[in-house]
């Protein structure tokens, strides 16, 4: 262009912004400060303090704060908003608070904003008393803080949300119903699942494709791969993300095979993976024990498609060569990696040594591991078994001694069972239920049953077992 207007370097800048080019954004931006020509304003401020948040660059965020005050630009709703998302995305989560405060008029955007903001950061409570404080929030407060509440672990808080939500007249819409399908996944209650499905359809937010994506998880994670199946079948214009959704679920269920015929299904059908794509097919050949496989999909990720594998994909590599007991391969692979292992790659590359009995691999992992996650009580379970499965007792009780003066306990399992009576919850070992007598007296004539099968229980050879 021979002449270019503000509304021209808006545009772009936009564009930049709202596409995810957030460095092009920012450059250009810097560009137009140097124009003799033209100056930013407030159109300009706002795609800025954007990218910003999105690239949590507070120094290049704060600039364009002063750079505002500077050239005397009127603070209006817009910028306010800008800036306390900025602030909030990259945990300046005091000063957005403060900004908040001050100002005279503000909206739901304002208040969304902050509580993203700290339910991304963890604080749960100071997202909560300040949507306490509000008198007529919005939909998408609530979506801010149902979604937070999720991400965050606060399952058994959302439903009771969500209903309140309803009671005072807000509708759910499509990020609502995305948001809380997690809740059935966790609790394993398929039958909540299946009825905000059809919440879903009657409201048509079934077309929506993260809501699509949601109720694909959730089906394979309570078991229902055929419910996934079909929802995955019927969706029309499928895009990535729900191919990708299909892949991991058959790859969740150890289905290697189907999952590898739907990435080639899904190449041939012109769609190109991502990382979160390899890593799910990676992982269905991890299941499986495919390693020619899983080594001809690691290799084309740079070779053919330019994606630089992440340790992640280097984790499902190691957890590929573990499980087909491949485990000098493995050990060589880790020591290769061009990047740091993770305690995920450590993990896998445990579980190999597990399987495969070597002591001394197990703890020069393990003492990795005890570095990097010290809290993890598996770790010290899976090595105190290998000691014992070697017939090294000391040793063991020395592992079990060591999480012990950690103050850590082995957190009990714990399962849900969806009866005529609602969702019951049990823990093991748990005796406060009101029919734990009959349970536990069942379950003595089931194990009953197999020891006269011929089976040896696992906790009659390792009372703590790893693969409770």
């Amino acid at each position: 262009m021979s002449k270019r207007d503000i509304v021209s370097w808006n545009s772009m800048i936009a564009g930049y912004s709202q596409g995810g080019f957030y460095e092009e954004c920012k450059a250009l931006f810097r560009e137009m400060l140097n124009s003799p020509v033209l100056r930013p304003d407030g159109v300009t401020v706002v795609s800025v303090l954007q990218a910003c948040g999105q690239s949590s660059d507070i120094v290049f965020g704060m600039e364009v704060h002063n750079f505002v005050i500077e050239s005397h630009i009127k603070m209006d709703l817009w910028i306010c908003n800008a800036l306390i998302g900025m602030y909030a995305k990259c945990g300046s989560l005091d000063y957005a608070r403060a900004l908040l405060d001050e100002m005279s008029d503000k909206d739901e955007v304002s208040y969304s904003a902050i509580i993203s903001g700290y339910m991304v950061h963890g604080f749960v409570e100071k997202a909560m008393d300040l949507f306490q404080v509000m008198k007529r929030p919005g939909l998408s407060t609530w979506n801010a803080v149902i979604s937070g509440l999720v991400q965050n672990n606060r399952h058994e808080a959302v439903l009771d949300l969500v209903r309140e939500m309803q009671a005072s007249g807000v509708r759910p819409n499509a990020v609502t119903i995305s948001s809380i399908f997690s809740l059935f996944s966790h609790f394993s209650n398929l039958k909540g699942g299946k009825e905000i499905h059809g919440y879903a359809v009657k409201n048509r937010y079934d077309r929506n494709i993260y809501v699509a994506t949601a109720i694909i998880d959730t089906y394979a994670k309570t078991g229902f791969l055929h419910g996934a199946q079909r929802v995955f079948d019927r969706f029309k214009g499928r895009s990535l993300i729900i191919w990708t959704a299909i892949i991991s679920a058959y790859a969740a269920h150890g289905d290697a095979s189907k999952a590898v015929s739907l990435f080639n299904e899904m190449l041939n059908n012109g769609i190109q993976p991502d990382p979160v794509t390899f890593t799910a097919v990676l992982s269905a050949c991890a299941h499986s024990g495919l390693v020619d496989k899983a080594w001809d999909i690691f290799n084309a990720m740079s070779g053919q498609y330019g994606i630089q594998p992440s340790v992640e994909h280097y984790a499902c590599m190691v957890g590929v060569l573990s499980r087909a007991r491949r485990i000098s391969e493995a050990t060589e692979f880790v020591s290769k990696m061009p990047v740091k292992p993770s305690a995920k790659v450590w993990g896998a590359l445990l579980y190999g040594a597990s399987i495969s009995g070597d002591v001394e691999l197990g703890k020069f992992v393990c003492d990795h591991l005890f570095e990097i996650e010290p809290e993890n009580t598996g770790n010290y379970i899976i090595m105190a078994n290998l000691y014992s499965q070697a017939g090294r007792w000391d040793e063991a009780d020395r592992v079990r001694e060591q999480m012990k003066e950690s103050g850590l306990a082995k957190i009990p399992g714990r399962s849900w069972i969806e009866c005529s009576g609602g969702l019951q919850s049990f823990v093991a070992k748990d005796t406060s239920g009101d029919k734990s007598e009959q349970i536990y007296l069942i379950l003595e004539r089931l194990l009953g049953l197999m020891r006269e099968e011929g089976y040896v229980l696992l906790d009659e050879v390792e009372e703590e077992s790893a693969y409770v």
